[in-house]
């Protein structure tokens, strides 16, 4: 075993798949399968299940997995360290994004990875900002962005942007429904399209509704923010989104935002590391460079830009 079959492996297991993986790691993929095949037979464990459609973890995978991202992470740790004097960015980080920021991020943070830290490796990967606080706290990511984050053990959040939560509805709808901001008891008489119970809008919805004692109409349940717009524009009902994340969507002629009169209901974009992760120069740097593009989004200009 050693950290090329491991860094292969890793590969694979994250994109699920082998052609993917090869593109990745510019090798060929009948190379990258005989490593990882090796790797297999050396631990007398099937790793990876091959089907029609990729490959899927065993049990046996996923534990390798776990320990795999713990030691390429303490292998890059260590070669950081080296170059600490020098102050110079080497290594790997990986960051998490939510999906609607990845969508306005992932370009310009991989061109400014290239001109700032030419011999850095730069992963990034999407998901809820629950499942990003899960990423970091378990190693897999050293850095992220995420929305109105619970207070966590091991876990620095520092707020970059605020905005407030607004309904998001068809523009040919206003004319009956109203212009002007709306209380949550309006909000209650509304069909809406939220995410599921994990996501932090809807739980922040749902606690605000709580207190005041209202029940709010939830008509469908959809974790895509692009898919939510989608059925909003289609008329399947309204969605609680920022005017940024509708001013992202490429959608905005079709659609008008209320915001809603509860102060409480705003989203603020926060920026997380792990406490207990050492800040080497690689993740000085892509913390600057992260928070500097996130401040300058489009949607700076209808939120408020926090000091940090």
């Amino acid at each position: 075993m050693d950290l090329k079959q491991l860094d292969y492996f890793v590969h694979v297991a994250e994109l699920r798949s082998f052609s993917r993986a090869a593109v990745v790691l510019g090798i060929a993929q009948s190379a990258l399968s005989r490593q990882v095949r090796a790797l297999e037979i050396e631990l007398r464990e099937t790793l990876l299940l091959r089907n029609g459609r990729g490959v899927t973890l065993t049990e046996a995978g996923q534990r390798l997995l776990e320990h795999s991202l713990a030691i390429l992470q303490r292998v890059g740790e260590a070669r950081a360290d080296m170059a600490s004097n020098r102050d110079e960015p080497v290594g790997r980080i990986t960051i998490g994004l939510p999906p609607t920021i990845g969508r306005q991020l992932t370009l310009p943070l991989i061109d400014g990875f290239r001109r700032r830290m030419p011999r850095a490796r730069l992963a990034v990967v999407e998901g809820l900002s629950t499942h990003i606080v899960e990423w970091i706290t378990s190693g897999r990511v050293d850095l992220g962005l995420l929305y109105n984050p619970e207070a966590q053990p091991g876990l620095e959040f520092v707020p970059l942007l605020e905005e407030p939560l607004c309904l998001v509805q068809r523009a040919d709808a206003l004319a009956s429904a109203g212009r002007g901001p709306l209380s949550m008891a309006e909000l209650a008489d509304a069909r809406l399209v939220l995410p599921e119970r994990a996501h932090v809008i809807r739980r922040l919805l749902e606690t605000r509704a709580m207190h005041a004692g209202l029940q709010l109409d939830i008509a469908w349940e959809v974790s895509s923010v692009a898919a939510i717009i989608d059925l909003v524009c289609a008329d399947y009902g309204q969605a609680v989104l920022t005017a940024s994340a509708v001013a992202a969507s490429g959608r905005a002629d079709l659609l008008a935002v209320r915001p809603i009169l509860d102060p409480g209901l705003r989203s603020v974009l926060c920026r997380a590391v792990s406490s207990r992760q050492r800040p080497t120069p690689l993740l000085r740097q892509a913390t600057r460079l992260l928070s500097d593009l996130a401040r300058g989004l489009p949607q700076a200009a209808a939120a408020s830009s926090l000091p940090g």
